[in-house]
């Protein structure tokens, strides 16, 4: 087997993707040392739950809107939600 390439240090995920997207794995992973099934147990969730109080009507509304575009509810709110903001032009604060 030849030797393996070393990875270089990406600035920002775009750089890394850009690579990935013109290189092998291969040429700088060993497959037969891969992780099967890896934990990780100090992995943060990128979202938060919430609650909110809405009227049922409402609620019956979103779910028969999700349905027509065989999507999740929360999920179709969630879109929903996200296209407001893009509208009004609100940066999120990471």
């Amino acid at each position: 087997m030849s030797k393996l390439k070393k990875l270089p240090d990406f600035k920002n995920e775009d750089e890394e993707r850009e690579f990935w997207a013109n290189h092998n794995l291969l040429d700088y992973f060993d497959i037969n040392k891969a992780v099967v099934n890896p934990s990780f147990p100090n992995l943060k969730p990128s979202s938060r739950t919430v609650s909110i109080r809405l009227p049922e009507w409402l609620i019956a509304s979103l779910k028969t809107l999700a349905n027509k575009r065989d999507v999740p509810y929360q999920s179709l709110v969630k879109m929903f939600l996200a296209e407001k903001v893009k509208e009004e032009n609100i940066t999120p604060l990471s």
